[in-house]
């Protein structure tokens, strides 16, 4: 074959790949298209969300509410209702009854309609992953939900225990009023907080799997991490006071020790498999790799069958013979 055909082939070649290449890549026109389709659906289940959530608002509101309203020693400003036996929750301004009640609809709307946009989300970002990272992703994601939950729920248990040190600093003769704005906000971040918090072991799972923090960092920083995890509870409560702070760090703590026992079996896990694939990756810097003595045979293109030496034709050919330099 000559230079011209050879040239004339790779370049086939080269064309072929190429154009298989843009044939598995999306225009920029269409990933935009896409976008805004997603993102159409994601705001119309906002929406609709929305609108459920309005219709359960006030029970939700009542639930909400529950753990400061009962509380017997507590007494606000705010005439007596049914909802709220103490008085303690007002609202401020002739549309403030319905901001709140368009806020806490939101909020709804943002919950019920999270399995619609979340999987917009991950549809959107999914094929541009591998299989492996799309199976991590997936596995921390189902983690990922009861984690919020857990720490949502434990938020919720703590609130009134909270509220009550809070108020204890109210001096006496002095009555207590709380705007119901300011008291949606401060309970959704304290929801927020536990409930994401919650995710920073998952974090550091994840971290381990993609391989970027080991297990024996991990170990060797657990003290240093379970003191940054006090001094984060004690900022990221919105009461401060060490109740709340021990309640969120000690099951952070916990979680941490089940992250740090699940990134030492799959590092066990990935050393047993390397030690198979490849053993050399079990050595230090210092040692020295095992050697591969198997020969190999020599490479036969560009060489013709007539050209090509055989071990017979060494073996029969004239032996080599040497001669000293200084005779003549």
């Amino acid at each position: 074959m000559s230079s011209d055909t050879q040239t004339t082939a790779g370049r086939t070649v080269g064309r072929q790949k190429k154009q298989k290449n843009d044939e598995g890549r999306m225009p920029l026109a269409d990933h935009l298209r896409e976008l805004r389709n997603r993102l159409a659906i994601s705001i119309l289940a906002l929406l609709i969300g929305t609108i459920l959530g309005f219709v359960v608002h006030n029970w939700v509101l009542h639930q909400m509410t529950g753990p400061i309203c009962n509380i017997s020693s507590l007494h606000g400003v705010a005439a007596r209702t049914p909802g709220c036996p103490n008085g303690v929750l007002v609202v401020d301004g002739p549309l403030g009854g319905l901001s709140l009640s368009f806020d806490v609809s939101m909020m709804l709307g943002a919950i019920l309609s999270s399995p619609v946009w979340s999987y917009q989300l991950w549809a959107f970002l999914a094929p541009g992953l591998y299989k492996k990272e799309r199976k991590y992703g997936l596995s921390f994601v189902g983690a990922a939900v009861p984690l919020f939950v857990g720490g949502a729920a434990i938020a919720y248990w703590v609130f009134p225990k909270a509220i009550r040190i809070l108020l204890s600093f109210v001096p006496s003769g002095m009555a207590q009023m709380i705007q119901g704005a300011d008291f949606l906000s401060f309970f959704i971040r304290m929801v927020l907080v536990f409930g994401l918090s919650f995710e920073i072991p998952l974090l550091l799972v994840a971290l381990n799997f993609i391989g970027v923090l080991s297990a024996a960092k991990l170990r060797s920083w657990w003290r240093a991490i379970v003191f940054v995890i006090f001094v984060f509870a004690a900022v990221a409560t919105p009461t401060g006071d060490p109740l709340t702070m021990t309640v969120l760090a000690v099951p952070i703590c916990l979680l941490f020790f089940v992250a740090l026992g699940v990134s030492t079996l799959h590092d066990r896990s990935k050393a047993k498999r390397q030690a198979v694939e490849n053993p050399d990756s079990l050595l230090d810097d210092d040692e020295a790799s095992t050697l591969d003595l198997v020969p190999a045979e020599l490479p036969s293109q560009g060489v013709s069958d007539g050209e090509r030496i055989t071990p017979s034709d060494l073996s029969s050919s004239e032996p080599m013979s040497y001669h000293d330099d200084d005779v003549t």
